[in-house]
């Protein structure tokens, strides 16, 4: 089972990606003014999805009993 600090990391990871792919996808649509491909638009979906799963699996937990 992965540590916190490697969940950490391959959440930063994923997050850079994402960012880095949907920067190129903005700018064709911005300056080229031509419309992402669709399979491309769902598998970033996907992968945001697979991220925000990873993430509220970590906020779900129950709070320690005092």
């Amino acid at each position: 089972m992965a540590t916190a600090k490697e969940k950490k990391e391959e959440v930063k990871v994923s997050l850079k990606m994402l960012r880095r792919e949907l920067r190129k996808m903005h700018l064709g649509v911005t300056e080229e003014l031509t419309l992402p491909d669709p399979v491309e638009v769902k598998q970033l979906m996907t992968k945001m999805e697979e991220l925000l799963a990873v993430v509220e699996s970590k906020t779900t937990r129950k709070p320690k009993a005092k």
